[in-house]
């Protein structure tokens, strides 16, 4: 776990605003990505650098 990463009380808040249905293409897991996006955030890294924990920087 990252410090960017999220702590699961800040996950609940979050989680409630999220869609909870998905058309079309299934879901990933929407806590990763959202921590993916506040490790680029915080350590300025380009997608690419993306780590592997948080999955493909696609």
């Amino acid at each position: 776990m990252a410090r960017s990463d999220m702590s699961d009380l800040e996950w609940r808040f979050i989680k409630q605003v999220l869609p909870n249905k998905s058309r079309g293409v299934k879901r990933v897991d929407d806590r990763r990505v959202i921590n993916g996006i506040f490790y680029v955030l915080r350590t300025g890294i380009p997608w690419a650098d993306l780590p592997e924990q948080y999955g493909p920087p696609t």
